[in-house]
């Protein structure tokens, strides 16, 4: 009794390790995520699964001792359950060969059906999902049937699954008694002889054999679909929050226009034209990042119509190392910077100012300032620019999306010297790009 529970125990490990073998790979993962899969995922679904078990039943049939390596039957039904009538016919000829080569002549014809039998309980779901939820443990199908209540659909599915798997090791069972140990693999030669519990034993053995990759593969299943919903939920934010800055920038500029209009309407159409080059460029924006050298463009142009209402009153100097004009920053990261300095620090001095930005490598990375002369900003307000600044809040968490926590970004501001505004980003390849 001991010796065949100790064989039925290392058939749930072989089980089990097949199971986690397979899912560290990316592609196999990828295979599982979606149901919706085309007649070639379908069939690498079942070459993956049939090269695993298939292993595992030659492992058998080269060694001849090591009995619990072959879960042949169960990977069957397994690639039946979560792939459909392909996937399952396919592995089940696949999974039979070692054993067909080793005179196993019912092995093929058993491990078929019992893959074709796997999609026909799949297609009795009510969703495919309800596959990937089963559990062969009481106390779970409990809990699934007072969530479900009354959902008799979804709870008859769950016990159709495990009396299936069941009727499964009954065939096997009928079979080697029929047939003999000579034409289908089983452990019932020995283990018939020793009562039922021997026998419960195996059959919940088998129970737990199928679910178990299941489960771990479930699991996979669900981190990977995390990962995709944090990537679009990032993306969809990024999105949100590069249209936050366009608007603000475009409605500052049209009540400039608006002034223009009756005050000088010759300028009023050069600073319409010079808007249109902007939009222009905009709307051809096809990354998440740019080049400094597209970006600085970009800030020429901008305040080019900003100085059409500070006049002489404002100066613009640069001071960009060479080396650095083609490093990939994020779009209109500079943009809303430049504003604030406007805005915030030069709108209310008399006298006008300066900005200046600086940009310089520092190895693979890329130090950018921003920086004016302007009225500055009382420290008792500084420490909430990250909270409540709409463009210094809009960098800011872009930069998290893009960056995590590589990036940093800090303002320094004193009451009637100015504010500086610094941004040390990581260094991008410029194929790594996303793309809009």
């Amino acid at each position: 009794m001991e010796e065949h529970l100790v064989d039925l125990l290392l058939r749930l490990a072989a089980s089990a390790a097949l199971a986690s073998i397979l899912v560290r790979s990316e592609a196999f993962k990828r295979l599982l995520v979606h149901e919706d899969r085309t007649l070639g995922e379908r069939a690498r679904l079942a070459l993956w699964i049939a090269a695993a078990y298939g292993c595992g039943v030659a492992t058998r049939v080269v060694t001849g001792t090591y009995r619990a390596a072959d879960v042949g039957l169960e990977g069957c039904l397994i690639a039946g359950l979560v792939g459909g009538y392909v996937p399952g016919l396919l592995a089940g000829l696949l999974v039979a060969i070692p054993a067909m080569l080793h005179r196993e002549f019912l092995s093929m014809p058993m491990f078929t059906a019992v893959g074709a039998l796997g999609g026909l309980v799949r297609d009795a779901a009510p969703d495919p999902e309800d596959v990937w939820r089963s559990s062969p443990f009481l106390e779970v199908n409990l809990r699934r049937v007072l969530r479900d209540w009354p959902d008799y659909r979804r709870m008859g599915f769950h016990a159709f699954l495990l009396g299936m798997i069941l009727f499964v090791e009954f065939l096997r069972y009928w079979g080697s008694g029929l047939f003999g140990g000579t034409a289908l693999f089983s452990v019932y030669s020995a283990a018939a002889l020793e009562g039922g519990w021997t026998l419960a034993a195996i059959w919940f053995t088998t129970l737990l054999a199928v679910m178990l990759p299941v489960k771990i593969w479930n699991n996979a299943r669900t981190e990977k679909k995390l990962e995709a919903q944090q990537l679009l939920l990032q993306e969809a934010r990024l999105r949100a929050l590069t249209s936050q800055i366009n608007p603000h920038f475009l409605f500052n500029t049209l009540n400039s226009v608006a002034s223009l209009v009756r005050t000088d309407p010759e300028m009023a159409r050069v600073v319409v034209h010079k808007l249109s080059n902007i939009l222009r460029r905009l709307m051809r924006k096809t990354s998440d990042f740019a080049s400094l050298r597209d970006e600085l463009a970009f800030i020429d142009d901008y305040l080019s119509i900003e100085m059409v209402r500070f006049g002489d009153k404002l100066r613009f100097v640069k001071d960009v190392d060479p080396a650095a004009l083609d490093a990939l920053i994020p779009t209109m990261l500079l943009q809303p910077l430049v504003e604030n300095c406007l805005k915030h620090g030069l709108a209310s001095k008399i006298e006008g100012g300066t900005i200046r930005l600086h940009a310089s490598r520092t190895g693979a990375g890329i130090n950018l300032t921003v920086e004016d002369d302007g009225v500055g900003i009382p420290e008792a307000n500084l420490a909430k620019l990250f909270e409540q600044g709409i463009g210094i809040n809009n960098v800011n968490e872009r930069l998290k999306v893009l960056f995590g926590t590589e990036y940093k970004m800090w303002i320094d501001s004193r009451p009637g010297e100015g504010t500086k505004t610094g941004i040390e980003l990581p260094g991008m390849a410029p194929g790594s790009a996303k793309a809009s």
